[in-house]
């Protein structure tokens, strides 16, 4: 593949939206964005609303078989990827690239398991929070694609240049750290210390930021993510804390973490990949994470009490 030109985007939610919107504007020709016959016909009727402006996608269901995309850019949430990863078989080419924009840091792997390290690169999006309503979804353009290759499995590197060159073309703004598994777990270690406990509490950023308690506990979390990232043969775990924190109080005041906002909508919550994969690395390396163990068990209950 010399350049990057079809597109295909599951999932646009808070972020995918961000990503389609840009990428349809650049040309919308070569994009296609990835969706069920529920959402077809809902999207259709009531298309989703960004940034004040209506999102009119070509929209293609799991299975057309005419279009075979450069690159695939996964934003769905985590209890989505499982389907996704069967949805886009016959989008798939020998040398399309896989981008998974997802919290976390296993949705890779779980690619992996079907379609081969090769071309699939680690990435996360990182900035500003999207306010969604209803389908009303606002960003003030603020943030970034992180990307690169995990070592030692056979990533293509030229796929880096390829998406590199392709962001530029379109005018989306990226980061390429030279660790950048290191970087997939900084981000890890912000949402799983900011996004559980802010769903829990109903606390904005500004709220959190201020809050000196708050603050002391977000620390305490942040060091079970530390000691696990370490166990997983992360390098340079001690500034970690520092850098994360540098970024948390980055965040605008008035922004509210995407889980907070599921929970205020009374959506099902990404608490799998955070609180319960913590505890699940826990056991696995002998290691306790109380605090995770209890955020976990309060989210849960959180679901249980949307049927209330």
């Amino acid at each position: 593949m010399k350049e990057i030109k079809n597109v295909l985007v599951c999932g646009i939610g808070a972020v995918g939206s961000i990503y389609a919107n840009k990428i349809n504007e650049y040309n919308s020709e070569y994009l296609r964005v990835l969706v069920d016959e529920a959402r077809l016909e809902k999207y259709k009727k009531n298309p989703k609303i960004f940034n004040g402006k209506p999102l009119n996608f070509n929209y293609i269901l799991p299975s057309d078989e005419t279009f075979k995309a450069d690159l695939i850019i996964i934003a769905t949430k985590f209890d989505g990827l499982k389907d996704t990863i069967k949805n886009i078989e016959n989008f798939v080419k020998d040398d399309t690239i896989i981008l998974s924009l997802l919290n976390g840091v296993t949705s890779e792997d779980m690619i992996a398991q079907k379609y081969g390290w090769k071309h699939i690169l680690l990435s996360y999006f990182i900035g500003h929070s999207a306010m969604r309503d209803g389908n009303i979804i606002t960003h003030d353009g603020i943030g970034d694609v992180v990307f690169g290759v995990k070592h030692g499995v056979g990533t293509d590197l030229y796929d880096v240049k390829l998406l590199k060159q392709y962001f530029d073309n379109v005018g989306l703004t990226y980061k390429t750290p030279d660790d950048m598994e290191r970087a997939l777990w900084l981000k890890y270690m912000l949402n799983v210390s900011s996004n559980q406990s802010s769903a829990i509490l109903g606390m904005t950023f500004g709220q959190m930021q201020t809050n000196k308690k708050f603050m002391e506990f977000l620390i305490n979390v942040m060091k079970e993510v530390q000691t696990i990232a370490k166990a997983e043969g992360v390098k340079n775990t001690e500034t970690m804390i520092d850098e994360a924190l540098v970024s948390f109080n980055k965040m605008i005041p008035d922004g509210k973490t995407s889980m907070l906002q599921d929970v205020e909508a009374k959506r099902k919550t990404e608490v799998e990949m955070f609180g319960s994969t913590m505890v699940k690395f826990g056991k696995k390396h002998n290691i306790p994470t109380p605090y995770n163990l209890v955020m976990r068990d309060m989210l849960e209950i959180i679901h249980e009490n949307y049927q209330g």
